[in-house]
């Protein structure tokens, strides 16, 4: 992944340069190159940017400006899967070899609207075109990019007085702490939306809208490939095609494999795909856990003897997990209990690629529980018409939870990571099977998908119909949990009295647990008065008996 930053409207540039530290924060995101560059003529407005290159080493530089739009100044993270047919389809003349030069020619011919409905990709952007005095932001439909936004609204006047933008909320504390007066906040930018500014003559931003461009679960605008009709499994098509698409790099690629159903479909798909690619090396696999004997550990070695992978194994000892902790809540900026204790395997592994590998390209199984219904508690949705609500409301927040996570534990390490099964369309086409096509059947979640690809020896039937294990678990052994490990480790640090007294430090999201007062305590440490940015604690539905986010303590893991 790489990092963007941009500050509208500083004062002085004593004020920039302090400021500008913020850039510094996320290089880790960029790790091959960086560069700043003020917004045309004005010098009290600055674009950031830390690459990660992925396409078109000479020309992919950002910020980047062209010359048939001089004014438009633009810097932007994700990937663009549909660039070259919308060039050949416009009639662009591309001055680079990269997906991000398309955002210019969209917005310089047709606007901001026609831009992000146009896009087949993820993405985050921030657009100045200093022609027309307008700021853009945007950001992809569920939100697999980050771009966090601080606004300092003056009490006397709806003028924004500065306006930064980011990729993680810690780029963003310079510029916070030296807000006066007014209100001063930093927030994510909503996913599958644009914001519009006003770019005044003394840099500083005004608000016109912010606008919703796609929603999850809709088709997209722009042409899709198509599903020939002969085809007997339009779900099987599509998330083929979905990974079809994203294996457009120059750099090496590689997979997570955890051994579940879904990053092993992920995995076989991506090997499937790779001579008509060009990729001549053979596909290097990765999973990590506490033992030898993790559940994650097994089902991955399993799936990657039987695709012929080259697989690496990553045994980290407990001690290695827990040191990781409070250096991954400050990475991943979060205090959730679910999404630190799964971010810490992935961390961990992602620290192995990037030290140990070639691979700069991770696949991922990330989105699949969500879209297809995969937690355990979905077995205890009172209807289909609930947990079809329920997987809505999951994807709707995914960026706040395991899409942050899988985010910010992979670009810690200058990777970056690519969801097939985030996909618009796949997405469109799973959510377009009738609701109670998509539930648990036969005591089996994620049926749907699974029966999409039975019989096709893709992967082995033992893992197409392994029972879930979150990756948070799937990483200790089931004698003794990751969760168990945390708890116990925490028990000593956090007095009985301290809790007690949660309320009164964290009226918002109190913490009831000592594992999760501790993670806020390391968190508010980091991050000052920003608890807002965690709106509630990630926690399994219709389990009112249940005070663990953990899949270990549902009655239905015990029995599966």
């Amino acid at each position: 992944m790489c990092g963007i930053w941009a500050l509208f409207g500083c004062s002085s540039f004593e004020e920039l340069t302090k400021m500008s530290r913020g850039l510094f924060r996320i290089r880790q995101r960029g790790p091959d190159a960086f560069s700043m560059l003020s917004v045309g003529n004005l010098d009290n407005s600055v674009l950031g940017f830390c690459r990660l290159e992925i396409l078109d080493h000479l020309y992919g530089m950002q910020p980047i400006k062209v010359h048939q739009y001089p004014n438009l100044f633009l810097v932007y993270n994700g990937e663009i899967y549909n660039w070259e047919a919308l060039g050949r389809k416009y009639g662009f003349k591309y001055e680079t070899h990269c997906d991000t030069e398309v955002i210019l020619h969209l917005i310089g011919t047709f606007g901001i609207e026609r831009c992000v409905a146009e896009l087949d990709g993820v993405f985050a952007f921030i657009m100045a075109d200093v022609e027309h005095k307008k700021v853009y932001f945007a950001r992809d439909t569920v939100g697999v990019r980050p771009l966090f936004v601080l606004e300092h609204e003056l009490n006397t006047s709806t003028e924004l007085k500065i306006t930064g933008a980011c990729s993680e909320a810690k780029g963003l504390l310079e510029m916070k702490e030296h807000c006066d007066g007014g209100t001063c906040v930093i927030k994510p930018h909503k996913p599958g939306h644009f914001s519009e500014y006003a770019l005044l003559e003394n840099g500083s931003l005004q608000f016109l809208r912010k606008q919703r461009f796609h929603t999850i679960g809709h088709f997209p605008a722009y042409d899709v490939t198509p599903i020939p009709e002969t085809c007997d499994n339009v779900i099987r098509e599509a998330l083929t095609i979905a990974v079809d698409k994203r294996m457009m790099a120059e750099r090496r690629i590689g997979c997570m494999l955890s051994g579940g159903l879904d990053s092993s479909l992920v995995t076989a798909l991506v090997q499937q795909q790779m001579p008509a690619w060009g990729c001549t090396y053979q596909l290097e696999t990765f999973a990590i856990g506490m033992s030898k004997d993790s559940t994650d550990l097994q089902a991955a070695r399993q799936v990657a003897e039987y695709l012929g992978t080259n697989h690496h194994e990553v045994v980290s000892s407990t001690e290695e997990f827990l040191g990781a902790v409070e250096e991954v809540i400050k990475t991943i900026e979060s205090f959730d209990v679910t999404t630190v204790r799964a971010s810490v395997g992935m961390f961990l592994i992602s620290k192995y690629i990037s030290t140990n590998t070639d691979c700069k390209i991770v696949f991922s199984g990330e989105g699949a529980d969500e879209l297809c219904q995969g937690y355990i508690y979905f077995h205890k949705a009172p209807s289909a018409e609930e947990a079809d609500r329920e997987s809505h409301r999951l994807l709707n927040d995914l960026y706040l939870y395991d899409g942050l996570r899988a985010d910010r534990t992979v670009s810690a390490h200058g990777l970056e990571l690519r969801v097939p099964f985030l996909d618009h369309r796949f997405m469109a086409e799973f959510l377009r099977l009738p609701a109670d096509q998509r539930c648990p059947r036969n005591r089996i979640e994620k049926y749907a998908l699974r029966q999409a690809f039975h019989g096709t020896g893709l992967i082995p039937d033992s893992v197409l119909w392994r029972p879930k294990e979150a990756f948070s678990d799937g990483v200790s052994s089931v004698d003794k949990s990751w969760y168990q490990v945390l708890q116990h480790h925490i028990e000593g640090q956090i007095s009985d009295q301290e809790l007690a007294r949660a309320a009164l430090l964290y009226p918002e999201n109190t913490p009831t647990t000592k594992e999760a007062l501790h993670y806020r305590k390391i968190f508010s440490e980091n991050f000052h008065h920003s608890d807002d940015l965690i709106p509630y604690y990630w926690m399994p539905k219709w389990t009112e008996s249940v005070n663990d986010p953990s899949a270990r303590v549902l009655k239905h893991y015990k029995s599966s």
